[in-house]
């Protein structure tokens, strides 16, 4: 899922450095008048106060099953972690990983080096290409850089058309497609709700067996961690 979204990001990347410049000018031309160090840091602090207010008051309405194997417990959780971040203006991990993609290449004027870049942040990431998809997109780029018989920059419009109609073809034999990304994101945010949940499982059961060891508690039945109410502790 990450790597699916990681391809279908890339791609999409790759083609916007013909528009840096002008980008960066109107962003330029816009920008606020400059703060100082104390009214910054103020409005920081406000900002992160207002987010994490907005996100324990929303965690304390919801009703959270501390189960990762029950698949209605996942998807709840998710949706309540999804409204969080919308409420709170928080990215999601698939913004995260599109705009970390963007900042890691942004300086990058050749599309090899991008290519190499992505491969660095899949296996920074701890993933496996196991479709393969790396090798036929570098295999794409050598047959590309031979027609044009030099180094294909990413602001060669000619060039970069015809690399991404080769990326197309590739995602196409792997199954991979831009209309599913939605999908690809919700598959990734459900995985990532399943392990926030293992970890909450985790240390609910390290502190309900740290608190069975103590005298005024041993008398107590054996608690289902699935049955606590998160709420109460918030």
């Amino acid at each position: 899922m990450f790597l699916d979204l990681c391809l279908v990001y890339g791609s999409q990347v790759l083609l916007q450095k013909e528009y840096a410049v002008p980008v960066r000018h109107f962003a330029k031309e816009s920008a606020p008048p400059a703060l100082k160090g104390d009214t910054m840091l103020k409005n920081i602090f406000v900002e992160l106060k207002n987010k994490y207010e907005t996100a324990m008051g929303l965690l304390k309405k919801e009703k959270i099953t501390i189960d990762p194997n029950d698949p209605a417990a996942v998807s709840h959780y998710a949706n309540v972690m999804k409204t969080i971040r919308e409420k709170a203006s928080l990215s999601s991990e698939s913004q995260h990983i599109q705009e970390y993609i963007e900042t890691q290449t942004a300086d990058i004027t050749d599309a090899r080096t991008y290519l190499l870049t992505l491969k660095e942040i899949r296996i920074k990431s701890g993933l496996a290409d196991d479709l393969g998809a790396e090798a036929l997109m570098i295999e794409a780029l050598d047959k590309i850089e031979k027609d044009l018989k030099k180094p294909l920059l990413r602001n060669d419009k000619k060039g970069m058309d015809l690399l991404l109609a080769e990326f197309d073809k590739i995602n196409k034999k792997l199954g991979i497609r831009k209309e599913d990304l939605p999908k690809y994101e919700e598959k990734l945010e459900l995985s990532i709700a399943k392990a926030q949940l293992e970890e909450l499982k985790k240390d609910a059961l390290e502190a309900i067996e740290t608190q069975s060891k103590r005298e005024e508690f041993k008398d107590e039945g054996t608690v289902d961690v699935k049955y606590l109410d998160v709420r109460n502790i918030i």
